[in-house]
């Protein structure tokens, strides 16, 4: 969006990018720790192994085949998405195990390897498993992604700014719209109710995976 509607060559508008994502996932967490949908405990636990394990899986990901990748990524996403709606059926069959440092872990573990490989963020992987593995309410289970998300972007921007790959001309407009949104967006996501901001989030992932999974068929074209 970056590139064309200001005109940002792809790394410039990658790093400021990542400056919009840092503040969103600010606003958010604030906007949702307010409404006590955050788990800063468990945020923490999946980070420790989200950002190693991005670093990583980045580093291999040319090794690996994109279309390939894509495909599996986008086969689970639907399949999450399918299932979401249904989340209070499907825990009372014993699918929801609970939290625990093991299930945080694993959560950040799938989370960093997709980020690594596939360059998108890793809260398409941690909501659906927050809310199917381990019983989490969808509010708090993106309040709780969003708090995972601050740091590694943080690092990101900081990074970004470093290498000169932030654009201040752009930024200001940028960040009143990224602030607003958030806010308005963190507000609405806590006063609704729960099934339905499932069926939402459901509505935007099989809309991704179905994405993920046409690009593996066509290539990039």
């Amino acid at each position: 969006m970056l590139t064309a509607w200001a005109g940002l060559d792809q790394h410039s508008a990658h790093g400021t990018g990542m400056v919009a994502v840092m503040f969103t996932a600010l606003v958010g967490v604030l906007v949702y720790g307010k409404g006590s949908a955050v788990d800063l405990t468990s945020a923490v636990q999946i980070a420790i192994v989200m950002l190693p394990a991005t670093i990583v899986s980045a580093r291999y990901s040319k090794r690996v085949s994109a279309s390939r990748l894509r495909r599996y990524f986008g086969s689970f996403v639907v399949l999450a998405a399918l299932i979401l709606p249904f989340r209070d059926l499907v825990g009372h069959s014993g699918l929801i195990l609970g939290g625990g440092l093991p299930a945080m872990f694993a959560i950040g573990l799938g989370g960093g390897i997709v980020s690594g490989l596939l360059g998108v963020g890793g809260g398409s992987v941690v909501v659906p498993c927050l809310v199917l593995v381990t019983g989490f309410s969808q509010q708090l289970a993106q309040g709780t992604s969003l708090a995972v998300i601050l740091p590694s972007s943080a690092a990101g921007a900081v990074e970004h700014g470093r290498i000169g790959h932030v654009r201040g001309r752009v930024l200001p407009p940028v960040l009143v719209g990224t602030l607003f949104g958030s806010w308005v967006g963190g507000e609405a996501a806590l006063a609704l109710p729960g099934q339905t901001l499932r069926i939402i989030f459901s509505v935007v992932l099989l809309a991704m995976g179905t994405r993920f999974i046409a690009r593996s068929v066509n290539g990039d074209r």
